[in-house]
């Protein structure tokens, strides 16, 4: 299951193992349920692109059409602290020009869409969404 590839990418004619098969299905449907959140509280932003992981086609996971309005980030983990990914993405958030930065996950303990204040930092707001 982890070192063979017997899945597919969710949206690309690639192969995957079925680890990272499962891992990248999780991280487009938070930033499927990140992007409807944002819609909710940014109908100014002209839309948005959502290209998580997509490293190389936009700089963040999610970003409004209107330029310099909102940014995010968005991930799935067993924990918010797992892989130090959420510090990562608050630095990478904090260094940013958009006016609204987010982060947003999904994990085990987490059931609702809601803002959680006491991961923010540096005006980077932290959100947990429901899948």
């Amino acid at each position: 299951m982890k070192f063979h590839p017997v899945g597919f990418h969710p949206i690309e004619d690639r192969p995957l193992n079925l680890v990272e098969q499962l891992n990248q299905t999780w991280t487009y449907a938070v930033a499927l349920e990140a992007a409807r959140k944002l819609l909710e509280l940014h109908p100014d932003a002209g839309g948005f692109n959502v290209a998580p992981g997509a490293h190389m086609s936009i700089p963040l996971d999610i970003m409004s059409i209107a330029p310099g309005i909102v940014g995010a980030e968005t991930f799935a983990v067993t924990k918010p602290g797992s892989n130090n990914k959420l510090n990562k993405d608050l630095a990478k958030l904090a260094a940013r020009p958009e006016k609204h930065r987010y982060v947003f996950f999904s994990a085990p303990g987490f059931a609702e869409t809601v803002r959680i204040p006491r991961y923010e930092r540096e005006g980077v707001e932290v959100w947990s969404v429901a899948i």
